[in-house]
């Protein structure tokens, strides 16, 4: 008799489930969160020099960039529809904040309702920018940070273990299916604790899908994803040369190996960003700098950091990028359009955008027999074009 096929277990991903996700700016104040946030998405918050200028949070949606989306547009000349990515500008935190300093409890709720983080990091000196500490220090400014959020995690997990521990030690070694899930629980929750008093975010740790699920359920501000952005002057930027990068570089390979980091210059995105309305200027004006934008890096990484991805529906009417978690089945990116197309999804037919652009047309892809059938169940993959046959009617394309 063959041996059974192993079942490999899904892991199951930090964070909530969903396609509508958010990142928050963050950082210290008067790091260029505002103008990061002006300048990405072309609004106007403001970014004057002093402490706490952005009390409430401001949100945006920014296109992603897709190059794929672009060659379809010019396949189908019909209108191209992008897929977007919401930002938020969260106010400075400050040394002291989990404790209520500064703003300090109203920004740790605003970076709890978002679902990955930008942590922007000042790396220029500038005598007319204050900085909340006096002086330039990356390195410290990042423990600062990130101390704050650790410190609100324990605090928020100490919460939960004080509520419980009573109730946990009378049930004793017995008990209920009911009363094992809550101790199991507590032991997990107080497991993360430790981990984060250690020093630790609670994204770094490896967990089981059991303990993903517990922590998943607290709103735990270090278990979200985060990309490193470091505001260098213009000059810096266009040389590629930053006094204070290796020591940002460092810090993050020592605290949390594997985050990315992307220099951006606030000053330089300002200037291209208030010629957005007048394509030949902002060509000229990147020309005469030597240097291109980094917002399409940094959008497409924030992106990718959330877990999303692209699938595409294509015709005569539009092109449209849609938004879904990567590892979703048919039903689910279905869902992202109609929930009437996901709860009547018979089939779904699926090109690969490789093999449409060497082929040249749908209808030649079709007879070189690259078209793939694919039930509600398959997985569906990034940049797959798809036509979702449903029961409900005409099917959406």
């Amino acid at each position: 008799m063959p041996p059974k096929k192993q079942v490999v277990e899904e892991k199951i991903q930090l964070g909530r489930p969903g396609n509508n996700l958010k990142i928050g700016v963050v950082g210290l104040p008067n790091v260029g969160k505002s103008t990061f946030f002006n300048a990405i998405t072309s609004s106007s918050v403001p970014a004057e020099n002093y402490p706490f200028c952005t009390i409430e949070p401001e949100e945006s949606r920014v296109a992603v960039p897709d190059d794929r989306l672009d060659w379809l547009f010019t396949l189908y000349t019909s209108k191209k529809v992008p897929a977007f990515l919401t930002i938020i500008d969260i106010a400075g935190l400050v040394k002291g904040a989990s404790e209520g300093h500064g703003l300090g409890n109203a920004f740790l709720s605003h970076i709890s309702a978002v679902d990955g983080i930008f942590h922007v990091v000042r790396a220029f000196d500038d005598p007319d920018v204050v900085h909340v500490d006096d002086e330039v220090n990356p390195g410290r400014d990042l423990e600062t940070i990130h101390n704050e959020l650790r410190l609100k995690d324990t605090a928020m997990l100490n919460k939960y273990i004080d509520a419980n521990a009573r109730n946990i030690e009378r049930m004793g070694s017995g008990g209920t299916v009911d009363d094992k899930k809550r101790k199991e629980e507590f032991a997990i929750v107080t497991k993360v604790r430790d981990w984060v008093v250690a020093g630790n975010d609670v994204r770094k740790g490896n967990w089981s899908n059991r303990e993903v699920d517990v922590i998943n359920a607290q709103p735990l501000l270090t278990s979200k994803p985060v990309t490193y952005l470091a505001n260098v002057s213009e000059k810096d930027y266009i040389r590629k040369k930053n006094k204070y990068l290796p020591a940002i570089k460092k810090w993050i390979d020592e605290n949390n190996p594997g985050d990315k980091l992307i220099p951006f210059s606030g000053v330089f995105e300002t200037a291209l960003a208030a010629l957005s309305g007048d394509a030949a200027a902002a060509a000229q004006f990147l020309e005469s700098k030597g240097a291109v934008s980094a917002f399409p890096k940094i959008i497409t990484l924030g992106y990718d950091q959330l877990h999303l991805m692209h699938f595409f529906t294509a015709g005569e009417v539009e092109v449209r990028a849609w938004t879904c978690r990567k590892g979703v089945k048919m039903t689910e990116a279905a869902r992202c359009i109609h929930n009437d197309i996901a709860d009547s999804l018979i089939q779904v037919d699926v090109m690969k955008f490789d093999d449409l652009k060497a082929a040249g047309s749908e209808a030649d892809l079709r007879a070189a027999g690259k078209l793939h059938i694919r039930g509600k169940d398959a997985i569906i993959e990034d940049g797959d074009i798809v036509y979702f046959r449903s029961g409900m009617g005409r099917a959406k394309k």
